[in-house]
């Protein structure tokens, strides 16, 4: 049975090193660059025609369009046009690299904290800019909840900061967390499917069960896929709101 945790390792495509920098395209970057050609294919080709009925590309793109849409108009009302662009572009990314990873031989570059955590982080910066820049100095009231008594602010304060600067760990790590224990466990299943396959007639048939729970999980990660990809939409929503409405 081969090592669950191999699908997780980086593997160049073509090395390409300058100096003590490696610069090397690998899966990761092909998966990536994979994700931005399908986006742009379904966001484009698909609503072409901009039929009165649409067809089953355009309604997908459409749901997925008001999906984000809604999100960013229900948490920042008038500043949701806006802001829309950003989130529904990090919606997709998130969503590509998930549902790309569930092809056989892929890989979930969603499942790296680096990617997750440059992603957390550059919501994470951009609100606090956005905040810095509308509200200058009173941008900081926002870790001081109104009304609290004077003799607990001292205990608040850094409670508030450390909550606020928790956010890109707690964003990066849910995503990359679900992502790799999803797959671990669908290798881990799959590669005992297989092993008994290999054994009798007996055991064949007795690999039908990892099999069946293998097709259920699929379905269940895809459904993980979509999930949190919308979970991260909605947290950097809730972010640039604390950020432009100081809530």
């Amino acid at each position: 049975m081969q090592n669950p945790f191999e699908q997780f390792v980086i593997h160049p495509i073509l090395s390409l090193h300058i100096g003590s920098y490696d610069l090397s395209f690998t899966q990761s970057a092909l998966c990536m660059a994979l994700a931005v050609a399908l986006t742009t294919i379904l966001m484009t080709v698909s609503v072409r025609s901009k039929s009165l009925v649409p067809g089953r590309w355009q309604n997908v793109a459409e749901m997925l369009y008001e999906t984000v849409f809604g999100l960013t108009n229900d948490y920042l009302h008038d500043e949701g046009k806006k802001y829309f662009p950003f989130v529904f572009t990090l919606f997709m990314v998130v969503l590509m690299g998930n549902l790309i990873g569930l092809i056989p031989y892929s890989f979930t570059y969603t499942s790296h904290i680096v990617v997750t955590g440059a992603l957390a982080l550059f919501v994470f910066g951009l609100a606090t800019l956005i905040g810095l820049w509308k509200h200058k100095l009173h941008f900081f009231s926002l870790f001081l909840p109104k009304g609290m008594p004077w003799l607990i602010i001292p205990l608040i304060i850094p409670i508030e900061l450390i909550s606020y600067l928790s956010r890109p760990i707690s964003l990066s790590v849910r995503l990359c967390a679900n992502m790799m224990i999803g797959h671990t466990m669908l290798k881990l299943i799959a590669g005992f499917c297989a092993s008994l396959f290999l054994l009798g007639f007996g055991f064949k048939l007795l690999g039908l069960v990892p099999f069946f729970i293998n097709t259920a999980l699929m379905g269940l990660e895809l459904m993980i896929a979509f999930i949190q990809a919308y979970v991260f939409a909605v947290l950097t929503c809730i972010y640039l709101k604390d950020a432009v409405e100081l809530h």
